[in-house]
């Protein structure tokens, strides 16, 4: 909804990383997949890991972005999208 205003959380979790909850799903994907060890388990995590960057990078970001400038520009510059201090 591009009417919707979220406060931008940037503590516990989020301090850390942008995307903790979307971190921790690709995590268990990957785990799952080395478990699995199977084509399908790959393909999953695979297109798992594919639908959260093209989530995070075309819809949240820019979102947050317009919604919060300047305060979220700076917190994208001390922490890494979904590994610190990386992206």
């Amino acid at each position: 909804d591009p009417t919707e205003r979220t406060e931008l959380v940037t503590t516990d979790a989020f301090a850390v990383v942008r995307n903790p909850i979307f971190t921790a799903m690709s995590l268990f994907a990957i785990g799952t997949a080395v478990a699995q060890r199977t084509g399908a388990a790959f393909v999953a995590a695979t297109t798992m890991l594919a639908g959260v960057e093209v989530q995070v990078r075309l819809i949240e970001e820019p979102y947050l972005r317009k919604v919060h400038g300047d305060d979220y520009a700076s917190y994208v510059e001390r922490t890494g999208r979904f590994v610190p201090r990386v992206g």
